[in-house]
């Protein structure tokens, strides 16, 4: 069950019929298992507009499982999952890839394709007729290449890029999908410091504009604690901790659930959550 719930947020039984629908995810008395091992149990949270979440734990608790039954790609056990009030196998797949863009923790590219043709398929939700890209989704990939400063690069082969260049690729190409909820799994990953912080400024940054929903997964608990609203703390054995980031993500529960001991360092400015 999920021991805390966040200031502000309405519970998932506020998307009853007969209650007003709050424009978010909302997940119900959600149960997600990987063989004979319960991740979650009894997981009940909304995630709504304006809010950026952070998912984090120890390796194989359920962090990406999670992130695939928010997207709709994986079936929970138990529980339902809502979105705008509708729960996710009622969506159209047309319908859902408007409303949510994902990013996967492995890219594979199996084929040669220009960085941007690359994020031009990202449009794919809004094309019609024919299918032939409108001046309109040309402008929304260089909008979303110069915004990861990849303007530059449009031409290079995606083959050709470094892994960290690959990843600022991805997030261009979920951010040119121009959803109002993004579920990025690992979105850090191959980026140097520098890009890990511009990343996570520019996302902020995306969220604050248009009220919109970011929900990451991130090993980075200091990232986490500074510029995410909320976070969801999973120990893989069906405890889901979840809260505004400061209060989840204390020592005393980082401590319980990576079961190692931490602490945080405080000066006038800063705090620093860091192991003993």
């Amino acid at each position: 069950m999920n021991q805390y719930l966040s200031e502000g947020a309405a519970t998932a039984a506020d998307t009853e019929i007969g209650a007003p629908v709050v424009p978010g995810l909302a997940v119900r008395e959600l149960m997600l298992a990987r063989g004979s091992r319960t991740l979650v149990a009894g997981f009940t949270q909304c995630f709504l507009p304006g809010q950026i979440w952070c998912i984090a734990g120890p390796n194989g608790v359920g962090k990406t499982t999670l992130i695939e039954s928010l997207a709709g790609l994986c079936q929970a056990q138990q529980g339902e999952i809502k979105l705008d009030g509708r729960v996710l196998p009622s969506w159209s797949t047309v319908a859902l890839a408007r409303r949510r863009a994902l990013l996967p923790q492995t890219l594979q590219d199996i084929f040669s394709s220009s960085v941007f043709e690359t994020v031009l398929l990202s449009r794919y939700p809004y094309l019609a007729g024919w299918g032939w890209e409108t001046k309109q989704d040309h402008l929304a990939t260089w909008a979303a290449l110069a915004s990861w400063n990849l303007a530059s690069l449009a031409t290079r082969d995606v083959m050709s890029l470094s892994g960290g260049e690959r990843q600022r690729v991805a997030l261009a190409a979920v951010l040119c999908q121009q959803t109002p909820l993004l579920l990025l799994d690992e979105p850090l990953a191959y980026l140097d410091l520098p890009y890990q912080i511009d990343c996570l400024q520019r996302l902020r940054s995306w969220v604050g504009d248009a009220q919109r929903t970011i929900i990451f997964s991130c090993h980075d608990l200091n990232l986490a604690r500074r510029f995410a609203t909320h976070a969801l703390l999973l120990d893989g054995n069906g405890a889901a901790y979840s809260g505004l980031a400061r209060d989840i993500l204390s020592p005393i529960l980082v401590s319980r659930v990576f079961q190692y001991p931490f602490k945080l360092l405080q000066d006038a400015e800063q705090e620093i959550l860091t192991p003993v």
